[in-house]
């Protein structure tokens, strides 16, 4: 039995009619370098949050300082993400990873963490440059 009320499905024809939605853009392809970058931010991210969680529970600053400065990370690791696509979003996130780096004068657990993910990155952006220019390379090859 079929249901008479159900609606029909979409078109995806562009020439289908004045009641039909407008056809999608495709996806933008991102490079392997975006990719492990964005990877390791993510990570970061939720290590921002539970070292947060640490240093306020150690008790050597403020919990409005200690919460106040893991936001503006998180903040700034999210627009470092998006913009890891940008030769200077690279740039960009280096110097918040410099940033991380620099909570070990807070706690020096913190800089071993930040230390990881600096190694994380240098990783992203060696490799990731590595993967990406090797693709180039086989496109133009194939063409």
């Amino acid at each position: 039995m079929t249901d008479t009320n159900a609606p029909e499905p979409e078109s995806t024809d562009p020439g289908a009619g004045a009641g039909s939605a407008p056809a999608r853009r495709p996806r933008r392809e991102k490079g392997a370098r975006e990719s492990l970058l964005q990877v390791t931010i993510v990570m970061e991210v939720l290590a921002v949050v539970f070292g947060a969680l640490a240093i306020n529970g150690l008790e050597v600053l403020p919990s409005a300082a200690v919460f106040g400065g893991a936001a503006a990370f998180i903040v700034l690791l999210i627009v470092a993400a998006r913009v890891a696509r940008y030769t200077w979003g690279v740039w960009f996130g280096s110097a918040v990873q410099l940033g991380l780096l620099a909570t070990g004068f807070i706690e020096v657990l913190a800089a071993v963490t930040a230390a990881v993910f600096v190694g994380f990155w240098i990783y992203g952006v060696v490799k990731g440059g590595q993967l990406d220019a090797a693709k180039r390379a086989a496109t133009e090859g194939a063409s």
